[in-house]
């Protein structure tokens, strides 16, 4: 085991690196009001493709947002925009809302059960506080991002340098987490205060590239969780997150003019992200039960730096 002390470094390079994020995230904003595009259409082909993207990648540490803005755009079929990726988001909801439905059960009745006992030492009452406490930083994040950018598709937050930025950094976090935790915590020892710091570090998730999987996978690791658990903890502290993205989403575009095309579309998207989300998530918890996250840390500094190479040669 390492010195606390280093332990204590990490949390404190990652609570520092949180607050400049978030920071940037206000003093760039605009202030200027942008009326909103309407949502992106893709063919039955391309929303199969995006939503392979999207599962693929929504619990993977590698940052959803980022692909989605990167590989359409490399293939020629540009930005999907907030819009669209947000409403197949609803897929990976479904994924994660399947895959955790025997925990949600338990913490449920947990809650349930000490209310009506007077019991609120129970695991599953301080998990519940944890998930809710840890929803708070994001919405309110969520909130002064919607109220200070008024066109975040167009924003300098979503741009190409922004996504290569952001990926390396959360890159050299998260290994500098797999260096100095030890990883021995499992589920029956998490404490309602993790939730709040994983939903801290879920707020860096407000910035494409940096990943709502990875940025709270790399805070469980600095807090000592087992890397299993760590996932297995972000996935269930994003439920409430990713499900009011993709309801706040969902009516702003229920409100917008579109044909039947763009419904069908959405929906095939929808599902490709529903099923490829699930697979996903399997995959990723029955990995880090006996492997580290060094090949997500080498594919988000190569997934970085390939895009910085891009736009430098481009401008040259």
């Amino acid at each position: 085991m390492l010195p606390s002390k280093l332990r204590n470094l990490g949390l404190l390079i990652f609570s520092s690196a949180l607050t400049l994020t978030l920071n940037s995230v206000v003093l760039s904003a605009s202030a200027d009001a942008v009326s909103k595009a309407p949502i992106a259409q893709f063919n039955w082909f391309q929303a199969v493709v995006l939503g392979i993207v999207q599962g693929l990648t929504e619990f993977l540490p590698i940052s959803s947002t980022a692909h989605l803005k990167v590989i359409p755009v490399a293939l020629g079929w540009g930005d999907p925009g907030v819009a669209f990726t947000a409403v197949i988001q609803l897929g990976s909801i479904a994924a994660v809302l399947w895959f955790f439905w025997s925990d949600l059960t338990d913490i449920t009745r947990g809650i349930v059960r000490a209310i009506l006992v007077s019991d609120y030492n129970s695991h599953e009452f301080s998990l519940a506080v944890g998930i809710g406490l840890g929803t708070l930083p994001i919405l309110f994040f969520g909130l002064l991002l919607k109220v200070f950018v008024t066109d975040l598709d167009n924003s300098p937050l979503r741009s190409l340098g922004a996504i290569a930025i952001a990926s390396i950094v959360m890159a050299l976090l998260l290994a500098l987490s797999e260096k100095i935790g030890n990883h021995q915590r499992d589920f029956k020892q998490l404490r309602w205060q993790d939730g709040l710091l994983m939903g801290m570090a879920q707020a860096l998730a407000l910035i494409p590239g940096v990943s709502r999987s990875g940025s709270t996978l790399t805070a469980g690791l600095f807090m000592n969780l087992e890397r299993a658990t760590a996932a297995r903890f972000s996935f269930l502290l994003g439920i409430p997150a990713i499900t009011l993205a993709g309801l706040v989403e969902c009516k702003e575009v229920l409100d917008m003019q579109f044909s039947g095309d763009i419904i069908l579309s959405l929906i095939i998207g929808v599902i490709s992200a529903a099923v490829f989300s699930y697979l996903a998530i399997a995959w990723l918890i029955s990995y880090l039960q006996k492997q580290d996250t060094w090949v997500f840390v080498w594919y988000r500094l190569g997934f970085g730096v390939l895009i910085l190479g891009s736009l430098l040669l481009n401008r040259g």
